[in-house]
């Protein structure tokens, strides 16, 4: 009997190689969806440093010249629009990792149906090579009785 060759071999390595695409790329994707959290969290952190430290002056009682305190609103209002500018990056991050999430998911899928079509038929090649087996199995055994039925006339 012939050895067992599946037709979709080379679509399966194929869409094997795409999957472990969609992974790296979805992992880079998450990655970056991380950095721009961070990246959030640290200009949060900052803003509430300034925050207190403008806060602090104030209330010692600190006579604060007026170009301090416009110095100190601007860079507040610089850092809100830092941080709104940051939160568009992580919704727009979020969203490509979703979409990456979704190929990958979709990838995974296909292979999955396609190795099940694999496995069975590889399971009906092995049942054919059993009743193959079988066969020439049973042939013999029937040579064997015709051959003894002669020899004994």
């Amino acid at each position: 009997m012939k050895k067992f060759k599946f037709k979709l071999e080379t679509l399966l390595k194929v869409t094997r190689m795409k999957r472990e695409d969609a992974e790296v790329a979805f992992a880079e994707a998450s990655r970056k969806l991380e950095e721009a959290r961070e990246q959030l969290d640290e200009m949060l952190a900052d803003m509430q440093r300034s925050q207190q430290k403008f806060d602090k002056l104030a209330r010692n009682g600190a006579k604060l010249p007026m170009e301090r305190i416009v110095a100190y609103h601007q860079f507040f209002n610089y850092k809100r629009r830092q941080i709104e500018q940051q939160n568009r990056l992580i919704l727009e991050r979020r969203g490509k990792k979703q979409q990456k999430m979704k190929e990958l998911m979709d990838l995974m899928s296909y292979v999955k149906s396609i190795e099940q079509l694999r496995e069975r038929k590889l399971q009906e090649y092995k049942d054919e090579a059993m009743h193959e087996e079988q066969k020439i199995l049973d042939e013999l055994g029937q040579q064997l009785v015709m051959r003894r039925k002669g020899a004994a006339s």
